[in-house]
């Protein structure tokens, strides 16, 4: 099998966790290759005069270069931080299509596209299946109304000495109680 038409497989990746704490967009640079007379060049002009500062603006941390050359078709590279790049050409776009295409590659992570195998991967995989933070719950939190007040008190809450006091007192009832009734029981059946 060639290797150009071979798609690599794999599993979702995240770059260092990125999202966690606070998302960093991953495309470090941006180079716009066109020509200043080519009619291919067109759409990446228009989109120069007319986009370009608000795109510079909605991504700061991204950087633009202008990179004109003459008779040559249009074209942007995307550098990722993973050190990933990518050559688009842009060959009679619109300035929208340009807009559109460089927004896909600024919400890219820069990992080479791939067919995912899994959708979810673990380093260390259990035959218990995937845990989530619900696995273990009461289900009757399905229909709990919030804010709810037994969920919001702390949950390792030391009884104070009040409340074991009437604690006791309230088992101590229920067991006399109980005698009592035991008596009864008894004094009937003799």
């Amino acid at each position: 099998m060639s290797s150009s038409r071979f798609t690599p497989r794999g599993f979702p990746r995240v770059p260092l966790q990125n999202g966690i704490g606070r998302y960093i967009c991953q495309l470090k640079r941006v180079t716009l290759r066109f020509c200043k007379s080519s009619g291919s060049s067109r759409g990446i002009r228009d989109f120069i005069e007319t986009d370009l500062v608000s795109f510079a603006q909605d991504h700061p941390g991204t950087a633009l270069y202008l990179k004109p050359r003459r008779h040559k078709s249009p074209s942007f590279v995307a550098e990722y931080l993973n050190g990933e790049r990518e050559v688009i050409s842009c060959h009679n776009f619109t300035a929208q299509q340009m807009v559109k295409w460089l927004n896909l590659y600024t919400t890219r992570s820069g990992i080479p596209l791939m067919r995912y195998v899994k959708m979810w991967h673990t380093e260390c995989p259990s035959i218990q299946g995937v845990w989530s933070p619900f696995t273990n719950k009461d289900p009757a939190l399905n229909i709990t109304q919030f804010p709810s007040e037994m969920l919001s008190r702390p949950v390792w809450e030391e009884k104070s000495a009040t409340e074991e006091l009437v604690e006791m007192i309230n088992k101590q009832k229920i067991s006399d109680e109980n005698n009592d009734d035991i008596q009864k029981v008894q004094a009937a059946h003799v």
